[in-house]
């Protein structure tokens, strides 16, 4: 995401928009040799990264006897359808217990045979967590708390933490109790540990439970981080709530947690409003950063106030802080999606001028737009000038391209920027592929479609569920249904799960060959794994059914479709009115097309055009 920016701490001590990084507290592996020192050093550093921002139905047989008698039952099914239903600031600090917790490294303790055990516990917890062998470390540290042994905080900390990447957050909670029951006192970084992997997992009420039950004082980066969780989760008021508590704790508010609140303000309560907060903040003396600012001025052109956006990127000096990469990039974006081509040149060349290097997004963004335009031609001099600003294209620069010359069927220039774009050293991801692949089957080629697809694995990307569906429905439109049936086994053989549209693809594809029989087969199959059937399947098996003048099984198809809660649509009823038609009962097809008409059920336009072809 283009509003993610990396900074560093600001000189005032306030920290911009940030993301708590791991930390990483390590014991030295000579400790050993280093118990007869009276204290150890504990060096505890933390990074801020800024950023913004059908089980089983039952078959009805709704009519016996002369197909004369068609119109009743569909009209009956009908009536049934219609009236129904962390970061934190660099520390050193003397920490004369770190390693044993609690216990002074005295003389007795290096003698004894219980401190020499913990010791060695400790070690081995240590060397577990390290390997990633948490379970391991687990069990052990229960066996070190049933024999008396105070197990180390930081290694309990990174167990927490690695449970908790796994998402294996009760593991976590039960490392926490056992640490706190152990004698042990958890510090506020084990607890922000913990509290980030609850609000990471989405278990905010968790995370709140564990802010009311800390034995330490809770600091800036365990409120900001259950702050940022409310407001992503749109819980604003909760999120102000927790603000009081804070202030009520004299934990006071950082930048970061006033450009939290400020950004979700923006999105829930509008610009207006964010600019009071920015105003609170001011008078408690904490200073807006650049972050501030764009996220105020992401919110204005959001809401669709592009030219007080750009007066407020002119006026930034005058704040005391000029506008950064991102800056341009947030008022670029909204220039190109209102198509101001213009302006946005004139926005590259300004920043340029004054020094702001442009980024990869950057240029993305202008390559994106002048695509989707369709102004190609333009879109390539901007790649190209991508190296000379010290940029290399990315995926993302060539995939709109690619998608652009498919769109004007110039697949032959799509496959010459597909290897230009090898050539340098930007290697296609999955959607490069996908995007090719689709309009190749597009273009009826499905077999370059397939040998592409063939090619993947061994070009380091491997095909994901819409590349299946996209070659499958290709070759079930070409009328190859045998080798889509091989697709589909092989995409099972490699762990994915056909979805609706996968068998969609495929009944449709043998409802067209006359294959109808197969496709209801392959349509109970999709019963029977739990995907429900849509209104597409339906449709595609009624119409098989039509075309082979089995107009009364398709008749019972729509009462089965109604009885799964499937709608019907138009396209259902149209096909059921030309299958009557198809089997000579034309008067009759009529009048049911003109009374489904007169329910509102087909559109006079399209019963016109029915009625044409009957």
């Amino acid at each position: 995401m283009d509003l993610i920016v990396p900074t560093k701490q600001t000189p005032d001590g306030f920290c911009s928009f940030h993301k708590s990084c791991s930390v990483t507290r390590r014991n030295s592996t000579s400790f050993g040799a280093r118990l007869s020192e009276k204290g150890c050093v504990r060096v505890s550093v933390d990074c801020k990264a800024r950023f913004q921002f059908l089980s089983d139905g039952i078959h009805c047989k709704i009519h016996e006897g002369s197909p004369k008698h068609w119109r009743k039952p569909v009209l009956a099914a009908s009536k049934i359808e219609t009236s129904g239903p962390n970061g934190r600031v660099q520390r050193v600090e003397k920490h004369p217990h770190e390693l044993l917790n609690g216990r002074e490294p005295s003389s007795v303790d290096a003698h004894s045979s219980n401190g020499y055990e913990e010791f060695e516990s400790n070690n081995k917890l240590r060397r577990f967590v390290r390997n990633g062998e948490l379970d391991e470390g687990f069990q052990l540290l229960e066996s070190m708390v049933y024999s008396g042994h105070v197990p180390d905080i930081i290694a309990c900390t990174s167990l927490i933490r690695g449970f908790c990447k796994n998402g294996k957050t009760k593991k976590a909670t039960r490392v926490m109790n056992i640490l706190e029951e152990s004698g042990a006192v958890p510090d506020v970084i084990t607890y922000n540990v913990l509290i980030s992997g609850y609000c990471r997992s989405g278990e905010i009420d968790n995370a709140l439970q564990v802010l009311d039950r800390m034995s330490v004082a809770p600091d800036v980066v365990t409120y900001n981080t259950i702050l940022r969780t409310l407001c992503d989760s749109g819980k604003l008021k909760q999120a102000m709530e927790v603000l009081d508590r804070q202030l009520q704790m004299e934990c006071y508010p950082d930048v970061i947690t006033y450009t939290i609140l400020i950004e979700a303000t923006c999105k829930e309560s509008g610009v207006g409003q964010a600019m009071k907060l920015l105003d609170e903040m001011r008078s408690k003396g904490c200073k807006p950063d650049v972050v501030t600012y764009n996220v105020l001025i992401n919110g204005i052109c959001k809401e669709g106030r592009l030219d007080e956006a750009i007066k407020f990127l002119n006026n930034m000096p005058s704040y005391g802080f000029h506008p950064n990469v991102i800056t341009h990039n947030i008022i670029l974006r909204s220039m190109c999606s209102t198509g101001r081509w213009m302006d946005a040149e004139k926005l590259l060349a300004d920043m340029v001028r004054k020094g702001c290097s442009p980024s990869v997004v950057t240029f993305n963004i202008l390559i994106n737009f002048l695509c989707r335009k369709g102004l190609l031609g333009r879109a390539l001099d901007i790649l190209e000038k991508m190296p000379r600003h010290g940029c290399t294209p990315n995926s993302l620069s060539y995939n709109p391209l690619l998608h652009g010359f498919c769109k004007e069927k110039k697949m032959d220039r799509a496959i010459e920027y597909l290897d230009i774009m090898v050539s340098r050293g930007c290697y296609p991801d999955i959607v490069t592929y996908n995007t090719l692949l689709t309009a190749l089957c597009k273009d009826g080629k499905v077999d370059v479609a397939v040998e592409i697809l063939n090619q993947l694995s061994s070009k380091g990307c491997s095909p994901v569920l819409i590349t299946y569906n996209t070659v499958i429905d290709g070759l079930s439109k070409a009328g190859e249904t045998e080798r889509a049936i091989q697709l589909l086994e092989e995409m099972r053989r490699k762990g994915l799960k056909p979805d609706i549209i996968t068998y969609s693809s495929l009944v449709g594809g043998l409802s067209r060959e006359g294959k109808v029989d197969e496709a209801i087969k392959f349509f109970h199959d999709l019963e029977v794994l739990g995907v429900k059937p849509n209104a597409i399947t339906f449709n595609s098996i009624m119409l098989g059914l039509c075309k082979s003048r089995q107009t009364s099984r398709a008749i019972d198809f729509l009462a089965y479709m109604i009885s799964k809660g499937c709608k019907p649509t138009e396209t259902t009823y149209t096909i059921l009115i030309e299958g009557i038609a198809y089997e000579g009962l034309a008067k009759e097809a009529l009048e049911l097309l003109n009374e489904l008409c007169a329910r509102g059920l087909v559109k006079k336009s399209s019963a016109n055009q029915v009625a044409v072809r009957m």
